[in-house]
């Protein structure tokens, strides 16, 4: 019988889902050569055919995307992999120490931050955030707590475009919204539901949290990224690009599939486009080796402790449910869990227009890292209600086909 839609199926449904004072930083593994299709360094228990052959097709007439760059380490082995193409004009190798725009991976720095902030004492993760931001969080949303914005079980709902098609967006892409402004639209209206008793996964409640950081340090979100991760775990290729619409050094360019008024399709370049309103929720650019470093030193405890990090592997009450689907809450403070091979994967997904990408892992009984996952899928449909075929095709490879439920 064939099994792969029921695959496919269950792994858009969960993957979808994954949609931390720092320690030594930690060494980044060799990339390989620029042109090789992929490249393994140890083997392990790892199945690398698997994985050459989930992104063998990047960068081919009619792929669903144009490159592909893959990292996999852990004590069950290591594997680094590329394939594809650095752009369609020049048709050159992919890059595999490229650039790329993280998107909501960005969620998981943003929560270490605030987690950090209250292993310090100068924030109660139980107090409202309306305590820290009075002059911005309206009383009806004054029992919304800190903890409650970072598990998006706040009820404040999402701000939307006044167009939501793709063409609407694409001639508009290099505007932008001041965060407080998009926090005082989102808080203007109706709430989804009382703070606490579901969970809608959006990105609202970190652009909150990345002002409540602003407020609480005094400082940028930029820099206080900088001082407390980057530069700690010398994460040297990481960066918010603010209002820049580019993105800054060696990167492989992003394409979008549009459809023209005759029906058929066209790839645009959409590498160059401003932050809109991400902010604190998805405007960070990186690398898959600084990607490899944060999810290590995030995982061993070298960016937040203690009951901090436990925060991030700790699910809402079981009463809580997700606002559209009903099911059971799958998102912690910045990260989101699901079932893959029989193993418990923590991570997180991020998508912006040409690029998906995804931090995961999962944690062996005694406590070391079994396997981590970094990726970079130049996706052209990175926005699609489904999951980028490459990018599963990956997940699987790594961790296994999802539990049935």
């Amino acid at each position: 019988m064939n099994t792969r839609p029921r695959i496919r199926t269950a792994l858009m449904a969960t993957t979808l889902v994954l949609g931390i004072s720092a320690g030594p930083a930690l060494a980044a593994s060799p990339a390989p050569a620029p042109g090789r299709a992929a490249a393994d360094r140890t083997a392990g228990t790892l199945d690398t055919a698997a994985l050459r052959a989930a992104i063998a097709g990047a960068g081919k007439p009619g792929a669903d995307a144009t490159a592909a760059l893959v990292r996999i380490g852990g004590t069950d082995g290591s594997w680094l992999g590329s394939a594809g193409v650095h752009d369609l004009a020049s048709g050159t190798p992919a890059d595999p120490d490229a650039r790329f725009r993280a998107g909501s991976v960005t969620k998981v720095f943003t929560a270490a931050m605030v987690l950090q902030l209250a292993g310090e004492g100068r924030v109660d993760l139980n107090r409202p955030a309306r305590a820290y931001l009075p002059d911005l969080i309206p009383a009806a949303y004054s029992t919304v707590t800190v903890r409650q914005l970072l598990n998006h079980t706040s009820g404040i709902p999402s701000v939307g475009s006044p167009d939501d098609s793709l063409e609407y967006l694409y001639a508009h892409r290099f505007e932008s919204s001041h965060p407080a402004d998009v926090v005082r639209a989102a808080t203007g209206q109706k709430r989804d539901f009382p703070p606490g008793t579901m969970q809608h996964y959006d990105n609202i409640g970190y652009t909150v949290a990345g002002l409540l950081i602003e407020r609480v340090t005094g400082d940028t979100y930029a820099h206080q990224l900088a001082t407390r991760i980057l530069r700690p775990l010398h994460l040297t290729n990481t960066y918010v690009p603010g209002a820049d619409p580019a993105v800054r050094g060696p990167h492989n360019h992003g394409y979008q599939v549009f459809t023209k008024p005759d029906g058929s399709t066209e790839l645009r370049d959409v590498t160059v486009w401003g932050a809109g309103d991400t902010f604190a929720a998805g405007d960070l650019i990186s690398t898959t080796a600084d990607l490899e470093r944060f999810t290590r030193a995030l995982f061993t405890g070298q960016v937040v402790r203690g009951p901090q990090l436990k925060e991030m592997f700790t699910l809402p009450g079981a009463s809580v449910r997700d606002m559209k689907t009903g099911k059971p809450a799958a998102y912690s403070a910045g990260l989101s869990t699901m079932r893959l091979g029989g193993h418990d994967v923590w991570g997180k997904t991020g998508g912006r227009w040409g690029y998906n990408s995804v931090i995961a892992a999962t944690v062996s009984p005694t406590g070391a890292l079994s396997r981590t996952l970094v990726y970079s899928v130049n996706s052209t449909d990175a926005k699609g209600s489904d999951m980028n075929p490459t990018a599963m095709h990956v997940m699987i490879a790594a961790f296994g086909a999802p539990d049935r439920a």
